[in-house]
């Protein structure tokens, strides 16, 4: 079993694949290009700001942990080529350049995702950074230590974008956020997104939003001292690119692969690569099956990834395990506002053809006479005469995140709003309402649905 990437969807596979009932005949091989395996790069940004103490923290395993359970870790190693009709993959050391073959029986591809880099001016200076690996988090930190100058700017308003901002004010950055969005988190519709805004200037961030960025301005030694735009330029000692990520296919598409429209690897249920039973791949280098739209996405988060591996470490083992799909569920905050979504945006319902009613409430997380009740907002799209559930956002305080899972459950069994206001949640006046916020949601819906 090779292996090409040792973070989430690589190690969970070889793990799950070490555990199986085959594994003493299982020789597994791991290549990574990086120095970490098995760490939280979700975690960054709160490594950044101070929440998280050291790198270390981050780590799930160490490499030496691996190679305890007969995984041959190779870190520092990147492969660079594929020869599947071969049935082996060229592989090159960083350190020494020494390149070797090595076949395989079974292939698993987890190369993860890159950061989006336009080819704009001055990108490549000095102090512009993207934040994807640990060693990303490691030499930003070691800029923003040694920055004599105390501007900053964020490139893109995206979850990653948004929370990097957080972290730089926390260190004492005065920092500029531009985005060509009409508000910040394009993963919500433009209303809920203006909530974000709202506290992001409460933090203190200058935001500019509708506007592209058209290059970066260094000074004579080649560190950047601006972000410019079309008609202006904003200073910066550092600069964060929060611009979303690519599948990082390259190897897969030089190989001849099946790459979906994002880019993305496409697999079957079991994240066989299509066409190849003998190819897996999961992770942030493939396409899901969008629940609720019936689409193929692109979604770079670590929940799937893992899941990705343990499905297929177990097949690799001689077992049987699928991946059905997703609705789209992801959490964030912006100091000590909750940011959720799940299911489709007005823009995703309209691509996929879909006619839908959109209700937003506002409520709060406790009973309105508890003390510490704090205003919540949530938005729910329902189709038009079925009333079926396709996508519920919610922004507030504190225990407003979490109550996302209540509509990525309903998603996943394809209830309709009507069906969700009989559902029995929890309740006590420190924790809900007695309508709890999305159950009041739910009930403004099944009216809307109703009229309709």
């Amino acid at each position: 079993m090779v292996v090409i990437g040792a973070d989430a969807t690589g190690m969970s596979a070889a793990s799950q694949a070490r555990r199986s009932r085959d594994a003493d005949a299982l020789e597994i091989v791991v290549f990574e290009k990086g120095r970490h395996a098995s760490y939280s790069a979700c975690g960054i940004p709160y490594w950044v700001s101070g929440d998280v103490a050291k790198a270390d923290d981050l780590i799930a395993r160490t490499p030496e942990e691996h190679r305890a359970r007969a995984i041959d870790l190779r870190l520092r190693t990147e492969v660079v080529e594929l020869d599947i009709p071969g049935r082996r993959v060229l592989a090159r050391d960083l350190d020494n350049g020494a390149e070797y073959w090595t076949g395989y029986d079974q292939l698993v591809l987890a190369t993860g995702a890159t950061p989006i880099r336009p080819p704009l001016p001055g990108i490549d200076a000095a102090g512009v950074f993207g934040v994807q690996t640990l060693d990303d988090g490691e030499a930003l930190i070691d800029a923003l230590t040694a920055s004599s100058g105390r501007d900053a700017v964020v490139v893109g308003a995206g979850y990653i974008g948004v929370e990097m901002a957080e972290a730089l004010i926390r260190r004492g950055f005065r920092v500029t956020m531009v985005t060509r969005g009409p508000e910040p988190m394009s993963t919500l519709d433009p209303e809920m997104g203006a909530l974000v805004r709202e506290a992001m200037v409460g933090m203190g961030i200058r935001l500019v939003t509708g506007t592209e960025v058209t290059g970066m301005r260094a000074d004579a030694d080649g560190h950047v001292r601006a972000v410019t735009t079309a008609d202006t330029e904003y200073p910066a000692d550092i600069v964060v690119l929060g611009l979303g990520v690519r599948p990082a296919t390259d190897l897969a598409r030089r190989a001849g692969l099946p790459l979906g429209e994002s880019g993305g690897l496409l697999t079957d249920l079991a994240q066989r690569v299509r066409g190849h039973d003998d190819i897996w791949a999961g992770g942030d280098c493939v396409e899901v099956l969008d629940l609720v739209s019936g689409a193929s996405r692109h979604i770079a988060l670590g929940t799937h990834a893992n899941k990705h591996g343990q499905v297929i470490g177990t097949g690799i083992g001689g077992g049987y395990a699928t991946f059905p799909g997703v609705v789209g569920t992801a959490v964030s905050k912006v100091c000590d506002l909750e940011v959720a979504r799940t299911g489709l945006l007005e823009e995703d319902a309209e691509r996929a053809g879909l006619q839908f009613h959109a209700v937003t409430i506002e409520s709060t997380g406790r009973a309105g006479y508890f003390p510490g009740a704090e205003p919540m907002t949530v938005k729910m799209l329902a189709e038009r005469r079925t009333g079926r559930l396709l996508g519920v956002q919610i922004v507030g305080r504190e225990g407003a995140a979490k109550r996302v899972d209540i509509a990525a459950v309903a998603l996943t069994a394809r209830m309709t709003v009507e069906q969700m206001t009989a559902l029995d949640l929890g309740y006590a006046p420190p924790f809900s309402p007695v309508w709890d916020p999305v159950l009041v949601a739910a009930r403004a819906a099944t009216r809307a649905v109703a009229r309709g």
